[in-house]
């Protein structure tokens, strides 16, 4: 049997994008890029390659010369968006902003819309991807919803479970494979107004807090505001991975050296 060629047999190339952070390690203090271990060990047990992502300023005007390497995208979760993105003020509990990582990602996330390219926004993510769509944040959730139950603990996942209620029928409870989904939570800013084109297709069932977007008009393109790389039962990042073989298979399909078929989801009401 011939070996099947290149583009069909290797892994797909998740990108992740990286934060740009302050770090210690050893004698050194200094500026790093920085990435959780957990996306990347997400993505590579799910059958994927991951490619980790810096902030650009030439891929702000072409993210083509980005996203040409990858059959999927993970925006991953970090810092506050920068207000000024989505032109308010900053909020005093606004902080650790960098917009020069604001910048990369929304230009990324905005051409990945228009290609098609399969898209997961995590936490942080979620929120670039609203507001390169022209929606905003909630900057500082317990001055709108009296509490603190999204981020108990900060700087950990420690009891910061609570369910999601996901739309029936909708990519979100596809790729979590329910429609209550447990979930890890840490953040303190959320979704206010929704971009145009997305829809929120999953609610906080403690304070119906929207939790998942997605475009309908994409094959995957979605946002959690959780964290399924913290959590070994998620099949959240599986579903980016699976979503990003079928892409790489149907662009090969295109150049006319083969295609796969895409992977059944079963979904627990």
């Amino acid at each position: 049997m011939p070996a099947l060629d290149s583009t069909i047999s290797r892994r797909p190339r998740v990108g992740i994008c990286s934060a740009l952070e302050q770090a210690r390690w050893g004698a050194w203090d200094s500026a790093v890029l920085l990435t959780p271990r957990s996306y990347v060990d997400a993505v590579q047990a799910a059958g994927g390659m991951a490619l980790l992502l810096s902030p650009d300023e030439r891929a702000v005007q072409d993210p083509d010369e980005v996203l040409d390497l990858l059959d999927g995208l993970i925006l991953a979760g970090g810092a506050d968006v920068d207000p000024g993105a989505y032109g308010a003020e900053p909020h005093s509990q606004t902080t650790g902003t960098v917009p020069e990582r604001d910048a990369f990602e929304i230009a990324l996330a905005l051409r990945a819309f228009e290609r098609n390219l399969p898209l997961l926004g995590i936490c942080r993510g979620m929120q670039v991807m609203n507001v390169a769509r022209g929606g905003t944040l909630i900057q500082h959730l317990p001055d709108d919803v009296g509490h603190e139950d999204h981020r108990r603990s900060l700087g950990s996942f420690d009891n910061a479970d609570h369910d999601v209620r996901l739309a029936p029928q909708s990519l979100a409870a596809q790729a979590a494979g329910e429609l209550r989904h447990s979930t890890k939570s840490h953040h303190h800013q959320a979704v206010d107004i929704v971009g145009p084109g997305l829809a929120v297709t999953g609610w906080a069932t403690i304070d119906e807090l929207p939790e998942a977007i997605e475009d309908a008009a994409c094959d995957f393109a979605l946002g959690v505001q959780w964290h399924p790389e913290a959590d070994p039962r998620s099949h959240v990042i599986a579903a980016l991975v699976e979503a990003a073989r079928r892409h790489r298979a149907g662009e090969a399909a295109n150049r006319g050296d083969g295609a796969s078929n895409p992977a059944a989801v079963t979904i627990k009401s």
